[in-house]
């Protein structure tokens, strides 16, 4: 397939390198330029958004939160520019269930699909090709879309309709965020009262307390290693999206 990828930060450059991989056609594109990595394995770099949805049957967005969204669509040198009827665009970033909508009618107004389809897994999936993407939008798009999801990630879900991908996503951020506070405070308190968080830890991940964050998390609390894998305020950004969507 000819492939866009708009938006290559931590995230977006392994997943555009795994498409490269397989074998496909990838345009890229980002505010930053373009790693010697990606077009040196056979990517194409272009001077903007709109170059790579001239290029690309399949265009795919992964940047921060809903106003970058917005603006590498329809802003200056956007993806909608460069659109002619029949292409896809894919969205993976995480951003607002309401503006996703509209921007698909936006994209659909122009003759082109719309998929939502953000993921979870962070820095280490995207690198693994091991992603859990869960999508919105039509059936035909997403079985067309389908082959590029699976360089990309293992746990692939078209849950709805359009939105319905990023409503998703908001749900399993607060599962995950009410996760890691739980498992914080358990393993504080544990350790407060004189029990070995190690020990505590190994017994509950036997129990009905486990969980994949009480397995990662916790360990690098007991191990006391906070390197950042996750900006906080982007955190922040996806918990105000369930109060908004709420």
């Amino acid at each position: 397939m000819k492939v866009g990828f708009v938006g290559l930060g931590i995230m977006g450059a392994p997943m555009a390198g795994h498409l490269i991989d397989a074998g496909h056609e990838v345009y890229l594109y980002d505010i930053k330029p373009v790693s010697a990595e990606l077009t040196g394995k056979g990517g194409t770099a272009c001077a903007s958004a709109t170059e790579v949805a001239k290029n690309a049957d399949v265009i795919i967005t992964m940047v921060p939160d809903t106003p970058h969204v917005g603006a590498a669509l329809f802003g200056e040198g956007g993806v909608a520019a460069g659109l002619t009827p029949g292409k896809t665009v894919v969205d993976m970033s995480s951003i607002a269930p309401v503006e996703t909508k509209e921007y698909a009618k936006k994209i659909n107004d122009l003759g082109c699909d719309y998929l939502d389809a953000p993921v979870s897994g962070g820095e280490v999936g995207a690198k693994a090709a091991s992603l859990t993407i869960m999508v919105g939008g039509p059936e035909a798009a997403f079985e067309k879309v389908k082959p590029l999801f699976e360089k990309m990630g293992k746990n692939i879900t078209l849950v709805g309709g359009n939105g319905d991908g990023q409503t998703t996503k908001v749900a399993n951020q607060i599962i995950v965020a009410l996760n890691i506070l739980a498992v914080s405070e358990a393993l504080l308190f544990a350790s407060k009262a004189g029990a070995d968080p190690a020990k505590v830890r190994q017994a509950l991940m036997g129990g009905f307390a486990n969980s994949r964050i009480l397995e990662v998390h916790g360990e690098r609390i007991v191990n006391r290693t906070f390197n950042p894998g996750f900006r906080i305020e982007l955190h922040q950004k996806d918990l105000n999206l369930a109060l908004t969507g709420a």
